[in-house]
């Protein structure tokens, strides 16, 4: 694994491109026709990203230069996601259902994205309609189980992020993320277990530079 780097514009892009990706370059490649085994197995993904309720594990992700971070993951459908960084990065990533917030402890800097804006809308949604919406362009088979390649049919968001899976048993292990110029940012899900009662204060993040005031006194 290579080490920690300082965080730069194009790492933290990559963390964007792979967790809370803003709109991306469109890919101009032409969506491969799915035959009916594929619309088979992109709907048996869709059955179980919609039932996966709420789940833990730890992430590993991969920039396109090549950067490893990791952390932890929770997840609590829908539309709530926390990717809480090892140190040194001081990185946080939270969605709470309608937004994504990145907080860098170390740069103190704090931004958020509409949740629909980036790939984790596509399977943190409440229904995962593949007729609406979401545009599947192709269905890869692999050694041990198959991955999904889609994009917003809306184009609220532009570019692809492919969903991997394993067969037996049906497990989600991972997603990547391309932009226009063929690089990616991959994220491995290792250990990722279905759980319960989550506690809702970890999709909670608020911009710690913001300062409540008191009223002033009479």
């Amino acid at each position: 694994m290579t080490g920690y780097r300082p965080m730069t514009r194009t790492t933290r892009r990559a963390l964007m491109l792979g967790l809370a990706a803003l709109p991306l370059p469109a890919l101009a490649a032409t969506p491969t026709p799915l035959t009916a085994q594929d619309r088979a197995l992109a709907n048996r993904a869709a059955a179980y990203l919609e039932g996966l309720g709420e789940a833990r594990g730890r992430f590993v992700q991969t920039d396109p230069r090549g950067v490893v971070s990791q952390g932890a993951l929770y997840l609590k459908r829908p539309g709530k996601a926390r990717f809480d960084y090892d140190p040194p990065a001081g990185l946080l990533v939270v969605s709470d259902g309608g937004a994504v917030a990145i907080q860098n402890s170390r740069l103190k800097t704090f931004e958020s994205y509409p949740l629909a804006a980036t790939p984790l809308s596509l399977f943190l949604a409440r229904r995962i309609r593949l007729d609406q919406g979401v545009a599947i362009t192709r269905v890869t088979r692999l050694a041990n189980g198959f991955a999904v390649t889609a994009r917003d049919g809306r184009k609220q968001t532009e570019g692809e992020i492919t969903l991997s899976f394993t067969d037996a048993p049906l497990q989600l292990i991972g997603w990547s993320v391309s932009d226009a110029q063929g690089q990616s940012t991959r994220v491995r899900l290792i250990n990722l277990q279905r759980t319960s009662g989550l506690d809702p204060a970890l999709f909670v993040l608020k911009d710690p530079r913001v300062k409540n005031v008191g009223r002033a006194k009479m």
